[in-house]
């Protein structure tokens, strides 16, 4: 499950006391197992999270015990475990935002016949909340519960052009790392791109996330600066200048929808 902080394994817990301590390693093992999925050893596990083997040995074997952990057939391996999915189920199914915007992202869908994303701003990275997939031919996929760098997304580029540049500079770092070769790798340059989004009121995400594949964002103005933000996805060879200004009008109709929807949220 995502975490709360968006922040790598490895935070000190801020206050001493064996019970917060072991609370904020159980939490920092969960993350580490929903950030690598598969199945790790103890000593790759060690080397991540850099507990002292034997309490990390004990806290493992109470986790699998739990069911938040799973080990394979030989028990020296683990990985994220059947509880870990039905906590982060429930995150979806009582959030009041995905359940708003569920009309809307079919209507969407239905509109650009592609791909569409609700995603949340997770620290300085976006996490997948509800998708509907493209009415084309592709093979199947899902990224609920996904985590991707918010530089990176259409979807986490227009939540970033909702802060100041001030706040941008203070979430993210000068080199910000690239998934592909077209990834904005320089904040400065990235805030340059984010005047624009602003501007223009959505963001544009070509092949920096994905090669082949441009992406269409726009945030949800139920709050400041916007905690939401909806994606069409659509493979840069059936992108004509048309289709994009069809994907365009249907995602500002979509965000105006979902601006009334969530008004009270």
């Amino acid at each position: 499950m995502p975490s709360a902080h968006g922040d790598a394994p490895g935070r000190k817990p801020e206050a001493g006391g064996a019970q917060v301590k072991s609370a904020v390693r159980t939490v920092e093992l969960l993350e580490f197992f929903a950030g690598k999925p598969g199945m790790h050893t103890l000593a790759a596990v060690q080397e991540a999270v850099g507990y002292p083997k034997s309490s990390l040995y004990m806290l493992l074997r109470t986790l699998v015990e739990l069911g938040w952990i799973e080990t394979d057939a030989t028990g020296t391996r683990y990985g994220i475990g059947v509880r870990a999915l039905l906590v982060g189920t429930s995150y979806i199914d009582g959030d009041e935002v995905v359940a708003a915007a569920r009309p809307t992202l079919d209507r969407l869908s239905d509109d650009t016949t592609e791909t569409i994303h609700l995603a949340r701003l997770d620290g300085t990275n976006v996490v997948y909340l509800a998708t509907r997939q493209s009415q084309h031919y592709l093979r199947p996929f899902t990224r609920v519960g996904r985590r991707l760098p918010a530089h990176s997304t259409s979807l986490g580029k227009a939540l970033l052009a909702t802060y100041g540049d001030d706040q941008v500079r203070a979430m993210l770092p000068e080199s910000l790392a690239p998934l592909t070769e077209h990834t904005i790798t320089d904040r400065e340059k990235l805030i340059a791109e984010l005047h624009q989004i602003r501007e223009q009121g959505y963001a544009v995400d070509r092949e920096e996330n994905t090669l082949g594949l441009s992406c269409f964002g726009v945030a949800i103005p139920y709050r400041t600066p916007a905690r939401d933000a909806i994606s069409c996805s659509v493979p840069v060879a059936r992108l004509t200048p048309a289709h994009e200004q069809t994907i365009k009008d249907a995602l500002f109709d979509a965000r105006d929808r979902l601006a009334l929807a969530t008004r009270h949220l």
